[in-house]
């Protein structure tokens, strides 16, 4: 049976990969949109002003037997609910809005001159995309991928609706304090708790040095 601590960190690492690139892709889909711009933001943001179990419970729904994507994975065979994948979908979905709104931040940031001097020589977009907005956001991106992997970490009512707390399965350290707490094992509760946060101040130390780089 796997630790709460390897669940954990299995799983941030895997919901921080899929955020990365799911982040970066809608920042720069956004901030090029002509319309809707407003609402694209609006559903983007979303999960990370909800509370944690709704944000479960709309997971339930639509991953759920009855839901349009569980009804279609079920003609597989194929069931997230209560999986250790249903625990990467909860920490992917919470801390997506971080890494989204982090990362456009920082391409809003950019001197659009620089971009419109770009375009006005005839470099295509995928090259201004790659060489001109990626290598100038990269602090910003650094900082959203390391609050997305806190998030992640941290991460615990949508986990508890979706996933469930089945130890060695889907039971991370934020869930295993609860149960903990429920059984009155402050003693394992104190632990995880240590654990949790000193992850999270060597992040947020990794954070800071982040931006004394960008400040130089």
């Amino acid at each position: 049976m796997d630790s709460p601590l390897f669940i954990t960190l299995k799983t941030s690492f895997a919901a921080t990969v899929i955020t990365f690139f799911l982040g970066i892709f809608f920042a720069y889909a956004v901030i090029n949109l002509k319309r809707f711009k407003g609402l694209a933001d609006a559903v983007l943001t979303l999960p990370m002003i909800l509370p944690p179990t709704v944000v479960g419970f709309f997971l339930l729904l639509i991953f759920g037997k009855r839901g349009v994507v569980g009804k279609f994975l079920l003609q597989f065979d194929v069931s997230l609910v209560f999986t250790w994948q249903a625990a990467v979908i909860s920490a992917v979905v919470v801390s997506l809005p971080l890494m989204y709104r982090t990362t456009r931040g920082a391409f809003e940031q950019l001197d659009r001159n620089i971009i419109d001097a770009a375009r006005t020589l005839g470099v295509s977009e995928s090259k201004i995309f790659w060489r001109i907005m990626l290598p100038n956001a990269r602090f910003g991106i650094l900082a959203g991928t390391i609050l997305t992997f806190t998030r992640a970490t941290g991460e615990f009512g949508a986990t508890m609706m979706f996933a469930g707390n089945i130890p060695g399965q889907t039971q991370t350290m934020s869930t295993a304090i609860y149960a903990a707490v429920q059984a009155n094992d402050y003693d394992l509760a104190f632990l995880y708790t240590i654990l949790l946060v000193s992850c999270s101040i060597i992040f947020i130390i990794f954070i800071s040095s982040a931006k004394l780089i960008a400040g130089k």
